[in-house]
């Protein structure tokens, strides 16, 4: 939940009711109620300005003056922010109309998500629709194989151009679902390898769309569908919209085509429909979320949405809420609003321009620990990121410095399935008789099993020269020209270590089994991108391969787990996974063109906007303290490894001069990322030696 520290509301009785509201939230709580009925109302609420707090502050309002809880349709998009804004309307009301703290809160039986309350709906319209009654409904797992089932009776699986997997099948099909978009655009605008096949996919939806029908079975997606479709009939429509006399709906910045077409479909005219959120925090377009649905809101109705913008933060200090609206106010197309504090700070944001990436894990680990000194603990500490791949030299030096940490939104980075693929190689040419090594290894070939990949290492192990071995050894003929390449290469790495260019040469062999084993080929290979560079900061293949194994991440789900048992750690998140939290101190990695915006994500306008959001949402995590690293120097993957493999990086473009000006320039002595002691004097006066060679 979006909810900064807010003023504590007043005890029951000691003030009138909802007192404790600033102007333009009981402005948004009282919309239509003088009137006997309201129509549509959008209330854009900024980063931290109290927005749960005002959603559930004009539910209770709603039910004080007569409105019967079981007819609120209450829309979010998780069950816990359900049953949390459920619960905070209880509180407000037990307050509000003062009764015991004993009387149970009234209840919210219409309080969920698009998704629950869409299975509700479809459950008791069935028989209206062509809808079996007691259909049930396909987890995410289930529909992938489902869908492979179809791709497999259809002989999909067995073209010999390359088709998609499942999970890729299903990720498309569930965009032109949310999206509301046609095949051909989707593949165009997000799965453009896949455009090919586009005639391939219709068959394969169409079959796979039988079978759920014969089966009785729906999708994730197919809730929304089939209530966007039910709602299309004007019958059923009328139906459903006189169930519920007052719709409010949470984070409508995040809702998809399908979703807000359901919303007009049950309210056309916009009467008692609530819907909050912030068109500055629009991040998920990657799930379809459309941000021109809360742009357009106030225009689809006649007469136009009130709209009521809440400015007053809760959260953040003065000086990052200036340079968080200078940011934003460069957005193209936006709610104009201006997010204030009377929280004062002499402290400005810093704007740290640092030599490369490993000085940035260096000064961020350094400025981690000083502000622990100061109090302030790692919990309360956030390092956020744009891809999960941009923390891997920071995860290094907080290892190696044994700061605890926790990482959202990706695996830890050494424990990647891709990662560990190309570490296997290596650690197998460094050691040919190593079985974990070689098991994995051999079997990235297409054809090349467990049966084939034990009786190989067992062939090594019983000879006294496992190199020779390894070239003896007659692959299954399907992987035979496979082997030989591998078996070249091993043969070479073993015998001449170049670093770090035998990583490099490794990543080159690995990509095409990569692209063919990973939908996400292009998102996996910055991750090797990342593995490259950290491995230029070793002097050997043996040093790089020991120091990384020494202190393995103990975990690898997308929460990393506790490391190290402790109860302190210093929390690491990508943007996405960060939305709704808030720390005292943030620190925002690689804020330089590249990265935010990521390279991936600057095709289209309406991607850099996007991606300009993203470091808004990133900048308003921030309570009293907020830097932005800029390394100079960036590595980038080259086709050829040719030559440098790092460009100088310049700061985003979303920190213009004007917007700069406004930060606290910090410019670290740069003999201090290579562990000098920074000085203000010469030590050496190189020049002077350079110009005595001539005396």
């Amino acid at each position: 939940m979006d909810e900064p520290d807010t003023p504590e509301s007043p005890a029951r009785g000691t003030t009138p009711p909802f007192a404790d509201l600033n102007d333009r939230q009981r402005e948004a709580v009282e919309h239509g109620l003088a009137t006997g009925g309201a129509g549509p109302l959008l209330v854009i609420a900024g980063a931290g300005s109290g927005k749960t707090k005002t959603l559930a502050s004009r539910v209770a309002r709603l039910v004080q003056a007569g409105a019967d809880p079981n007819r609120i349709l209450l829309l979010t998009f998780s069950r816990r922010a359900a049953g949390e804004m459920a619960q905070r309307v209880g509180r407000v009301l037990h307050r509000v109309l003062g009764q015991a703290t004993t009387q149970a809160p009234p209840t919210f039986p219409w309080a969920g998500t698009f998704h629950g309350v869409g299975a509700r709906l479809l459950r008791d319209y069935a028989d209206r629709i062509g809808l079996a009654p007691n259909f049930t409904i396909l987890d995410r797992a289930d529909a992938e194989d489902l869908m492979g089932m179809q791709r497999q009776a259809l002989g999909l699986a067995d073209k010999v151009e390359r088709f998609p997997l499942k999970g890729s099948c299903l990720a498309i099909y569930s965009r032109v679902v949310n999206s509301q978009q046609r095949l051909d655009q989707v593949l165009q605008q997000s799965y453009p390898w896949c455009f090919g096949a586009l005639l391939e996919l219709k068959q394969l939806f169409k079959a796979y769309a039988e079978a759920k029908h014969q089966q009785h079975v729906l999708d994730y997606d197919d809730l929304l569908l089939f209530w966007s479709h039910m709602a299309a009939d004007a019958a059923i429509a009328a139906d459903l919209g006189q169930r519920f006399d007052h719709v409010l709906v949470d984070e409508y910045q995040d809702t998809n085509k399908l979703q807000a077409a359901i919303l007009r479909a049950l309210k056309p005219t916009g009467r008692n429909l609530t819907v909050v959120g912030d068109d500055a925090q629009a991040i998920y377009s990657f799930r379809a979320a459309e941000v021109r649905n809360i742009l357009d809101f106030p225009a689809q109705f006649d007469p136009p949405a009130r709209i009521v913008t809440l400015e007053q933060n809760y959260r953040s200090t003065q000086p990052i809420l200036a340079v968080s609206n200078a940011v934003i106010a460069l957005a193209k197309d936006r709610h104009a609003k201006d997010l204030w504090s009377d929280k004062a700070s002499s402290e400005r944001p810093r704007l740290v321009a640092l030599k490369d990436e490993a000085a940035q894990a260096n000064w961020v680990a350094d400025d981690v620990l000083r502000k622990r000194e100061e109090g302030i603990k790692l919990t309360r500490q956030a390092v956020l990121f744009r891809t999960a791949s941009h923390s891997a030299p920071l995860e290094l030096e907080l290892t190696r410095r044994n700061i605890p940490f926790k990482k959202f939104g990706g695996l830890k980075f050494l424990e990647s399935t891709h990662v560990k693929d190309v570490l296997s190689v290596l650690r197998w040419a460094q050691n040919p008789r190593g079985r974990l090594a070689g098991f994995r290894v051999s079997q990235l070939l297409p054809g090349f099993g467990p049966a084939s990949a034990r009786r190989l290492l067992d062939a090594i192990e019983a000879q006294p020269d496992p190199l020779a071995a390894l070239k003896a050894f007659k692959a299954p003929p399907a992987a035979a020209g496979e082997w030989s390449t591998l078996c070249a290469l091993l043969m070479d790495l073993a015998a001449n270590s170049e670093w770090p260019s035998d990583l490099e040469r490794v990543v080159e062999w690995y990509q095409p089994h990569l692209e063919r084993l990973h939908d996400d080929a292009p998102v996996r290979l910055a991750d090797l991108d990342q593995i490259c560079r950290i491995a230029q900061g070793y002097g050997n293949r043996e040093r790089f391969l020991t120091e990384l194994t020494l202190d393995p991440p103990n975990a690898s789900s997308d929460e990393s787990g506790v490391p190290s048992l402790d109860d302190d750690y210093l929390i690491l998140s990508t943007i996405h996974s960060a939305k709704g939290q808030e720390w005292q101190s943030v620190h925002v990695l690689n804020v330089v063109d590249g990265c935010i915006p990521s390279d991936m994500s600057t095709g289209t306008s309406e991607q850099i906007e996007e991606e300009r959001r993203l470091l808004y949402v990133a900048m308003t995590r921030a309570k009293q303290h907020l830097a932005l690293l800029t390394p100079q120097r960036y590595y980038i993957r080259q086709q050829h490894r040719t030559g440098d493999a790092h460009v100088y990086a310049t700061p985003s473009r979303f920190i213009p001069g004007r917007v700069a000006r406004m930060f606290e320039q910090v410019v670290p002595a740069m003999a201090a990322s290579h562990g000098l002691p920074a000085s203000t004097e010469p030590q050496i006066d190189v020049g002077a030696k350079v110009r005595g060679m001539w005396d």
